[in-house]
């Protein structure tokens, strides 16, 4: 399945096998300190900049309704974010993962995302767009 909206998810992740719970974390686009004149150019541009988590949560997919439902979700927060990158984690014999068992991987996607590794997750923008980096 193609996913290019945040419905799109929500849709692929109740049609699993196995039931799923969403990870979720909210980053922020900064430019760093010692960022080059092509570099600043870019983040001008919204085209660059390096990633810092800032929030993070999972999700049933039926706790989620549509992306303007988190939107106002993490808005309530009063954390800024730009781009909000998303993982399934899949339960087992048909049981779904817990909070709890969710917090090891959330905490290993928090790192990723730190570490630039961000190949295994799907980005959303703040309309709910999916994101393509290259």
């Amino acid at each position: 399945m193609d996913i290019a909206e945040f419905a799109d998810l929500l849709a692929a992740s109740k049609a699993q096998p196995e039931p799923q719970r969403l990870l979720l974390v909210f980053v922020s686009a900064e430019l760093p300190e010692d960022a080059t004149e092509e570099e600043r150019q870019r983040y001008a541009e919204n085209q660059g900049g390096s990633l810092r988590p800032v929030l993070c949560v999972d999700k049933l997919p039926d706790e989620l309704v549509d992306f303007a439902g988190l939107l106002a979700e993490s808005s309530r927060t009063g954390v800024a974010w730009d781009l909000v990158f998303a993982a399934g984690l899949a339960g087992r014999a048909g049981m779904v993962p817990s909070s709890d068992e969710a917090e090891q991987p959330l905490k290993m996607m928090v790192g990723a995302i730190e570490s630039g590794s961000i190949g295994n997750f799907i980005a959303f923008d703040r309309e709910g767009h999916a994101v393509s980096f290259y």
